[in-house]
């Protein structure tokens, strides 16, 4: 069988999308969605997603797969570049869009031909543990503040936060941020299910944002820049007690090419 596939990338973050209104696929796959993800034996990608016939109000459903192949928590820049995807397939007729992932349901607004913001779930608190924050974004992450993150062993680091306790048996995506005075914060994410440093990570980009915004060193008072390895991000907020509101992850999400592959 043959199926056609798109590759999308939004700041680094790349993704595999397969158009599965049809359900020509099946979901439970994970063999085939790790191979598919494989920069050697694949096609490749830190991801991917299925996208699938909305219910009732909403435009599409989103199934995100990790690179492992197994089904994972929500994807910021994934949710960006499906959104784009179902633009193309004139799925989303205007400006906006309504899908279901599965931490719930998001909005989807078109800055421009190719940047898209993303309305996230609420975060109600930020847990400080002294050297290091945890926070759900729709997915886990470690926040971590550095002096120079480029000289951090991200995929030894990361990985070794990942598997020890209490994180080891769900995993947890690891950021390590670093304050640049006059410039937008520096961040590098450890991802699980990837199980290396990818070039950008949406949620973890979020959660980035708002520990920053919580201590007072967000680059705005209702946004934060962060400037991934795959380029510049931006997260809206609204500060509602311990945690926070109407939060929204705006980058671009690109169309890399679309292909055929024989399964």
């Amino acid at each position: 069988m043959k199926i056609e596939f798109y590759k999308y990338e939004g700041t680094g973050n790349d993704f595999v999308i397969i158009d599965n209104r049809d359900k020509k696929v099946k979901a439970k796959n994970a063999e085939l969605w790790k191979k598919l993800c494989d920069r050697h034996f694949g096609i490749g990608a830190d991801g991917l997603m299925l996208l699938q016939k909305g219910k009732k109000k909403y435009d599409f459903e989103m199934v995100y797969f990790n690179a492992d192949g197994n089904e994972s928590s929500m994807c910021g820049n994934g949710g960006r570049c499906i959104t784009h995807l179902a633009k193309h397939l004139e799925i989303v007729k205007g400006k906006s869009a309504r899908f279901t992932a599965i931490d719930g349901e998001h909005e989807a607004l078109f800055v421009n031909k190719n940047t898209v913001k993303l309305k996230m779930n609420d975060v109600k608190s930020i847990a400080d543990h002294t050297s290091f924050y945890t926070l759900n974004t729709g997915s886990p992450h470690y926040v971590t503040m550095v002096k120079d993150v480029m000289k951090i062993p991200v995929s030894i680091d990361g990985r070794t936060i990942r598997n020890k306790e209490p994180f080891k048996k769900e995993g947890i995506n690891v950021n390590f941020v670093q304050l640049s005075p006059g410039k937008a914060p520096m961040l590098r994410t450890y991802e699980r299910g990837v199980e290396d440093e990818t070039l950008s990570c949406g949620t973890g980009t979020v959660a980035a944002a708002l520990v920053l915004a919580s201590k007072g060193q967000a680059t705005a008072k209702d946004h934060c820049d962060i400037q991934t390895m795959g380029g510049m991000l931006r997260v809206w907020f609204t500060k509602q007690n311990q945690g926070f509101t109407n939060i929204w992850l705006e980058g671009p999400a690109t169309f890399v090419f679309k292909g055929k592959v024989e399964v």
